[in-house]
């Protein structure tokens, strides 16, 4: 979509994110129990991004993006997180992926630009397998003339229904090197790549983060984007923790604020108790943590220089966030008593969509086992 002058919504020749955001909660929220209850996929949801120009959003201006920068889609993720969890986290996943490639190009030259430029001109959905794959990566690429062959499957593929591109890697036993990770993009339609309707959770239903499954699919030489050893921590993972999570757990936090906002709704129509103050300054103070760590993930993601240190930041809000999230649900729950156990509060869901935040790497104990190390000066890969 190009800039439209006179667009309200556009300052200065910049979107303003937000406030586009805030026009679709207010219509995708109707639509978030449904996704829910029937373990469907928030397509119309990614209808209404992709008509506002939300996933070509952080492509720079210069390959025709929008040119936002990552705070400002953090904080859009976060309004859409108070409608429905599954559609802010799964464009999270999308977005988390341009972001990178992005700051790739700006900071490091790094070749992107036709990855930038046709998420862009095509308007592109990408699908991360990021999450399952981590530092050891998974599936197994054989080598074959004129690239690989890769053997694979990918779960946790959030919105794949929708996807273009998987953004996605597998392990090559180089005979010099040893196992090696190969970072590619495969298109999702394309020979040898099946989508398996798995997702059936406790939460964040919507999100289809089904299993994709890789059948000798041809990867050319040329389409590797990226290789480094299996196992340990590499600059490009110093990149994503610095980047990627600031963005993902912005749709935590935006859950919990949609928590909360229910929570003092029901209250106030209660009689004034000490009780209920109580209860609710609890959750205030479980938010106001959970928004404070993110605030500084955010910034860092803008600002912030990658390496063990950055990622130790980073991960260390992620489990401050996530922490202060879940517990700012919990306590809404308390808050609202009986009622929240109604599915038409919108307060279970929320609880259920916040357990999501337990599960994104660094985990709670490995993330201690990383930041020990950083603090002791330990090699962060033993």
């Amino acid at each position: 979509m190009p800039l439209d002058t006179a667009d309200p919504q556009i300052t200065n020749g910049r979107i303003d994110w937000s406030a586009r955001a805030d026009r679709l909660a207010a219509i995708i929220a109707d639509r978030a129990a449904a996704h829910d209850a029937d373990d469907s996929f928030v397509a119309d949801a990614y209808a209404l991004l992709k008509a506002e120009s939300f996933f070509k959003a952080l492509v720079p201006v210069e390959f025709g993006g929008g040119g936002a920068e990552v705070g400002d889609i953090c904080q859009a993720i976060r309004r859409l997180g108070a409608a429905c969890g599954s559609t802010a986290l799964a464009f999270a996943m999308h977005s988390h992926l341009v972001a990178v490639a992005a700051w790739r190009w700006r900071k490091q030259g790094a070749p992107t630009e036709g990855l930038l430029k046709r998420v862009a001109t095509e308007d592109l959905v990408l699908v991360s397998s990021g999450g399952s794959d981590w530092l050891a990566s998974g599936g197994q690429a054989v080598k074959v003339e004129g690239g690989f062959e890769i053997t694979a499957r990918k779960a946790f593929s959030s919105g794949c229904l929708a996807g273009d591109l998987l953004s996605t890697s597998a392990v090559w036993d180089d005979p010099e090197a040893g196992p090696t990770v190969l970072h590619f993009a495969v298109p999702l339609k394309g020979p040898g790549v099946e989508i398996v309707e798995t997702w059936r959770t406790l939460g964040m239903r919507g999100t289809g983060s089904h299993d994709v499954v890789l059948t000798k699919v041809f990867v050319p030489e040329a389409a590797i984007s990226g290789r480094r050893p299996s196992g340990p921590w590499h600059q490009l993972f110093h990149i994503i923790s610095m980047i990627a999570f600031a963005l993902i757990y912005s749709a935590y936090l935006g859950v919990a604020e949609g928590a909360r906002a229910r929570a003092v709704e029901i209250v106030r129509r209660k009689s004034p108790d000490p009780h209920l103050a109580e209860q609710i300054g609890a959750m205030e103070n479980a938010f106001a943590g959970a928004e404070m760590a993110w605030e500084r993930m955010v910034d860092a993601a803008e600002t912030g220089a990658p390496g063990p240190e950055a990622t130790d930041r980073a991960m260390i809000c992620r489990t401050l966030v996530a922490q202060g999230a879940i517990a700012t649900v919990e306590r809404a729950m308390e808050a609202a008593g009986g009622a929240s156990f109604y599915r038409d509060t919108g307060l279970e869901r929320a609880f259920r969509d916040v357990q999501g935040a337990r599960f994104h790497p660094l985990q709670d104990g490995p993330q201690r086992r990383y930041s020990g190390r950083v603090a002791l000066g330990w090699d962060i890969n033993a």
